[in-house]
């Protein structure tokens, strides 16, 4: 089951006024202008919000570490908001699973109940299909509130910074749009985009990159095709667990070509 979530007594405040005179008819709870709330939960899963707003240059970005055990993903984000400004998402978890109904599930396999039944019954074989459907019916209850809070919405940009060991390049390419293998020698380090624009930039870059605007396999519960689905702005940026100046190059292109 999820996590309570932890409430300042400003959260408490903020909710206690929508309450007792009516402020919710006008503002949902997570839209006050002044609550700025510093988790977001789904599931077991609690993630850091991190706001940086660096004089003269805001940003409308959103980042997401997404896995708990993408270390290397999770040191280039924390160090590149010391700089940047945009709004984070940080995994609090350490493991790449994260706990449901006294089992758990990939969190990037959980944001369409297809995806996320596949992953329940990968992770917890010994689940009878009635406590599947328990935890299924769970998600589909958090997933939206969530989605609205995470996902950018106006044409801004959400770039989730990954790590990987056998995951590739090969991987994706024949699932895609389009591609552009421009490391060969680099089948780990690559780009993952939604938007056609956007890949059009990715493809002249020095860096492998491919779109899925479409759905070209079985939807597999990820974010990324959860944003394609809704024609939003997002970029994969994967690179191999380990390789930290690799990360900081690519995320460091992205911020420099890519509008926002």
């Amino acid at each position: 089951m999820n996590q309570p979530t932890r409430l300042s007594r400003r959260d408490m405040l903020a909710m206690s006024i929508l309450g007792t005179v009516g402020t919710a008819a006008k503002w949902p709870i997570h839209q006050v202008p002044w609550w700025r709330p510093k988790q977001v939960a789904i599931a077991g899963a609690e993630f850091q919000i991190v706001r940086t707003h660096i004089k003269h240059r805001p940003s409308r970005r959103r980042y997401l570490l997404i896995h708990g055990d993408e270390e290397t993903a999770r040191e280039i984000l924390v160090k590149h908001m010391e700089t940047h400004s945009g709004i984070a998402f940080l995994a609090e978890n350490k493991t790449r699973t994260i706990p449901i109904d006294s089992g758990k599930i990939d969190p990037n396999r959980m944001f369409s109940r297809r995806g996320a039944e596949l992953s329940l019954k990968s992770l917890n074989p010994a689940w009878p299909q009635e406590q599947i459907d328990r935890a299924l019916d769970l998600l589909d209850h958090e997933r939206e509130p969530f989605l609205h809070t995470v996902l950018p919405s106006d044409g801004a940009l959400m770039i989730a910074l990954h790590n990987n060991s056998q995951y590739s390049f090969d991987s994706e390419a024949p699932a895609s749009d389009l591609s552009a293998r421009n490391q060969p020698d680099q089948p780990h380090a690559f780009f993952l985009c939604t938007d056609p624009a956007d890949y059009q930039l990715l493809a002249k870059s020095p860096y492998n990159a491919v779109l899925q605007q479409h759905m070209r396999a079985p939807d597999d519960g990820s974010l990324s095709r959860r944003a394609a689905a809704r024609r939003l702005r997002y970029v994969n940026l994967e690179v191999k667990l380990g390789e930290p100046a690799r990360q900081q190059e690519m995320l460091d292109w992205l911020e420099k070509n890519l509008p926002e």
